[in-house]
């Protein structure tokens, strides 16, 4: 008996032409696509999914919206809330791999970016497989990720001459600038935490990057800082959600290299 297959498929991060050849090629074939539908507030990006499907499958197939279990935003102990949160999702999934997807047949997970990159998926199938309950073989494919989109959108590089580049969270951040690096990259930011640092860093920030509804701010922070949070509350408001990603970058010379929260 044929083992079902996943492929997880890297798609950008909202613009259908970030799609690779590779990942074109992958989706040819599919018979199913799994979608962790997080509900009306991001009806939107599930929707995205579809058009990518009808777009590149060339056979009948099906989307399946599989729905996200909810998760506390702000909790006491995040790593334990976390790998709740992951469990809660592979039982979700795997029941759905084992009622829709026969053996044999090819399955895909869509996502957003860089599956690599702060994203569950592989972790999660991680834990399925795990299980032994579901076999299906893994095939990953790489992804253009939102890092890479915002580097061209702004039109710099990542890095300065020689220097090295941290890509890390806002909860973390929100310890100070780390240490000797020079280039900031913070994703996954629910409540910007540039407020405490250096105003005389440079930020390159952008939402909803690679779709229609894309903004782009640049500049000293202590001058577009204000900017930002206020655009960036307008935009959660008119769309329910957000999705943005920021670059801070500290000038070598600079010796001051201790920024702590106030």
């Amino acid at each position: 008996m044929q083992n079902r297959q996943i492929r997880v498929i890297g798609i950008g991060t909202g613009d259908p032409e970030h799609l690779t050849l590779q990942a074109v090629r992958a989706l040819a074939d599919v018979d199913v696509v799994f979608v962790l539908d997080k509900r009306a507030e991001t009806a939107d990006l599930v929707e995205i999914r579809r058009r990518i499907c009808a777009a590149h499958i060339r056979k009948p197939h099906r989307v399946i919206a599989v729905e996200d279990p909810p998760r506390e935003r702000q909790p006491v102990d995040y790593g334990s809330t976390v790998a709740a949160w992951h469990a809660a999702r592979a039982e979700r999934l795997e029941a759905a791999f084992a009622k829709d997807l026969g053996p044999g047949a090819v399955g895909a997970i869509l996502a957003w970016g860089d599956p690599a990159l702060y994203d569950s998926v592989l972790r999660i199938l991680d834990r399925i497989a795990a299980r032994q309950q579901v076999a299906f073989t893994r095939t990953v494919i790489p992804g253009l990720t939102s890092v890479q989109v915002l580097a061209a959108r702004h039109g710099v590089p990542l890095n300065g001459i020689g220097g090295s580049v941290l890509i890390t969270t806002g909860r973390r951040l929100a310890a100070g600038w780390p240490g000797e690096i020079d280039s900031v990259v913070v994703m996954l930011d629910g409540d910007p935490a540039f407020g405490h640092l250096n105003p005389d860093l440079t930020i390159f920030w952008g939402a909803y990057l690679g779709s229609p509804d894309e903004i782009l701010i640049a500049g000293r922070l202590g001058d577009v800082s204000d900017a930002i949070r206020r655009t960036r509350a307008e935009a959660r408001d008119r769309h329910g959600w957000i999705m943005d990603i920021y670059l801070l970058r500290r000038d070598p010379t600079d010796t001051d290299r201790d920024a702590k929260p106030r």
